[in-house]
C-alpha cells in the first residue's frame, strides 16, 4: 500500500461522510447500508493499518498541514502501539454498532446520522497529535451523545443525557485550561514535542502538579473515576443499546488514553510519581466500591453500568502503578472491556427486545427460550470476570502483575491484593445475575419469546470471536501496545 495516501483521515472522516450522505438522500434501506458501508470500510481500513504497523514503534501514518499559523496549531494526525488498538476498537464497535441498531425505525435517517458522527469524534480524540485538535474532537462527541440520549433513549432521558452533557462539560473546562496554561508555558500544541520538552526547565504559568491535576480530572470524569462517576449508571440505563455499546466500549477509553498519552507522556515523572500512590489508591476505591455497588442492582443495565466502574478502575491502577508491564496491561484493558462490555450491553439489549423486561427479579428460566442468547450472554459474563481464556483474563492479569512488581509506589502489593478481591465480587454478581435470568424456574409469560435471529447471531458471534482470539493469544495486541508504552515510559 501506498503511504502516501492519508489513510487516517479517511478512516476519522469516512463515517462522517456516511452521516452527511444519508442527511441528503431519502429512504430508511438506503440509510442503513450507508451506514453499513462506510463504518465496514473504515474498519477494514483500520485492520490494514494494524497489520501495516512497523515493528519499529514510534508514531506512524502521520499527517500533518499547517492549520492556525499564528498559534502554531496543525492539523496533526498519527498512531503508536497505544493508539492504533484503541483505533481499530472504535472502528469495529462502530460497525457493529451500525448492526445493533437495524430495527431502530424512529427517525432512522437522523439516528445513523449522529451515530456515524459519534465514531468520527472518537476515531479523531485517539488520532490527534495535537492538543487543540485532539479537544476539538473530544468536544463533538458531546453533540451526538446528547441526542442520542434524549431522542432514542427511554427512561429519564432528557435527564439523563442533560446530566452527562454537565459532567463532560465541567471535564472539558478542566482540560482545556491544562492545554491552554501547557501551551503558554511551551509554546507548542504538538503532543509529540511535548512528551521530548523538560517542563521542569520552563517557567511555568501555574504550578505543574497543578497543571497535571487540571488534567487528570478532565480525563478522570470520562474514564470515570470516583466520585465523578455518577453520570455513567444513568446514561447507560436510559440510552438506546447501540449508543450503551459504543460508551462503555470507547467513550469511557478517552479517559484511560488521555491519562497515559498527556498525564504519563508529557508530565515529568517526579509529577506523576507525586500523585501515583493517591491515584492507585483511588483506582482500589474504583474496583471495590464499583463491585459492591453493582451486587445490588436489579436493573440489567444498570447492572453493566456499575461494572463499568470497577472494570475502569482496573485501567487506572495499571497507568499509575507505572511499570511497562501495568500500562501495557491497562491498555490492554481498555480494548478487553470495550468488546465484553459492548457484548454485555448488546446481550441486555437482546434480553429486552425479546422480553420487554429488565428487572432481573421479574426474569427467570430464559435458556430454555432462548438457548444462544443465554450461552452467548454467558460466555460474556465469564470474560468479564476474567475466565481463562478470554481477553479479560489477559488483561486483568497483565495489569495486576505488572502493578504488583512495580517499584514505583509505596505499598502496592497491598493495593494489588485488594483489586484482587474484585475480581472475587465480580464472579459473585456475573453467576448471580446469569443464574437468575437464564437458570431458575422457567417462567409461563416468556413461552413465546424468541431467541436471536440470524443477524443478531452474526452481530454477537463476532463480539465472541474477538474477546477469544485475544485471550487464546493475546500477543497480537501485546506486542503492538509495548512498542507505544516503552516509547511513552
Amino acid at each position: 500500500m501506498d503511504l502516501n495516501i492519508p489513510y487516517l483521515s479517511i478512516i476519522v472522516f469516512l463515517p462522517v461522510v456516511g452521516a452527511i450522505a444519508i442527511a441528503l438522500l431519502p429512504g430508511a434501506k438506503a440509510v442503513k447500508r450507508i451506514a453499513l458501508t462506510t463504518t465496514f470500510i473504515a474498519f477494514a481500513l483500520s485492520v490494514a493499518l494494524f497489520v501495516m504497523f512497523g515493528s519499529g514503534g514510534g508514531i506512524q501514518f502521520q499527517e500533518r498541514l499547517s492549520w492556525i499559523p499564528q498559534l502554531q496549531v496543525d492539523y496533526f494526525l498519527g498512531v503508536d502501539g497505544l493508539s492504533l488498538p484503541l483505533v481499530l476498537l472504535t472502528s469495529l464497535l462502530g460497525f457493529l454498532a451500525v448492526l445493533v441498531s437495524w430495527k431502530i425505525e424512529l427517525r432512522v435517517r437522523e439516528y445513523f446520522a449522529w451515530l456515524l458522527l459519534l465514531e468520527t469524534s472518537i476515531l479523531g480524540v485517539f488520532s490527534a497529535l495535537d492538543l487543540f485538535l485532539f479537544f476539538i474532537f473530544w468536544e463533538i462527541e458531546v453533540i451526538p451523545m446528547y441526542f442520542l440520549i434524549s431522542i432514542w433513549g427511554t427512561g429519564r432521558k432528557e435527564y439523563s443525557a442533560i446530566k452527562y452533557v454537565i459532567y463532560t462539560i465541567f471535564g472539558s473546562a478542566l482540560m482545556l485550561a491544562g492545554i491552554l496554561t501547557l501551551y503558554f508555558t511551551t509554546g507548542t500544541f504538538d503532543m509529540v514535542q511535548l512528551s521530548q520538552t523538560d517542563l521542569v526547565g520552563l517557567r511555568a504559568v501555574i504550578p505543574l502538579s497543578t497543571m497535571f491535576l487540571l488534567f487528570f480530572v478532565g480525563y478522570a470524569v470520562k474514564l470515570p473515576v470516583f466520585p465523578l462517576h455518577t453520570w455513567l449508571p444513568d446514561a447507560h440505563t436510559d440510552a438506546p443499546t447501540a449508543v450503551s455499546v459504543m460508551l462503555a466500549g470507547v467513550l469511557l477509553k478517552m479517559g484511560g488514553y488521555g491519562m497515559i498519552r498527556v498525564c504519563v507522556g508529557i508530565f515529568p515523572e517526579t509529577i506523576v510519581h507525586r500523585f501515583a500512590p493517591y491515584l492507585v489508591g483511588l483506582a482500589i476505591v474504583n474496583v471495590l466500591y464499583g463491585a459492591a455497588v453493582t451486587l445490588r442492582q436489579e436493573d440489567l443495565k444498570r447492572l453493566i453500568a456499575y461494572s463499568s466502574i470497577s472494570h475502569m478502575g482496573y485501567v487506572l491502577l495499571g497507568v499509575f502503578a507505572l511499570s511497562q508491564l501495568s500500562l501495557t496491561g491497562a491498555t490492554l484493558q481498555m480494548f478487553s472491556h470495550g468488546m465484553i462490555t459492548g457484548l454485555l450491553f448488546a446481550m441486555v439489549g437482546l434480553v429486552y427486545d425479546k422480553t420487554h423486561v429488565r428487572h432481573i427479579p421479574h426474569l427467570g428460566g430464559l435458556a430454555r427460550q432462548m438457548p444462544i442468547i443465554a450461552v452467548v450472554f454467558s460466555i460474556a459474563g465469564f470474560a468479564a470476570l476474567g475466565l481463562p481464556g478470554t481477553s479479560g483474563f489477559a488483561a486483568e492479569f497483565l495489569t495486576l502483575l505488572g502493578s504488583y512488581s512495580s517499584t514505583i509506589v509505596p505499598g502496592i502489593h497491598i493495593y494489588t491484593i485488594l483489586g484482587v478481591l474484585g475480581i472475587v465480587i465480580t464472579a459473585g454478581y456475573i453467576l448471580w445475575m446469569l443464574e437468575r435470568i437464564f437458570y431458575r424456574q422457567a417462567l409461563e409469560r416468556y413461552d413465546g419469546v424468541r431467541d436471536a435471529d440470524g443477524l443478531e447471531r452474526a452481530t454477537i458471534f463476532t463480539f465472541v470471536a474477538v474477546i477469544i482470539l485475544i485471550g487464546i493469544y493475546p500477543k497480537i495486541l501485546t506486542d503492538v501496545i509495548s512498542l507505544g508504552i516503552q516509547a511513552i515510559l
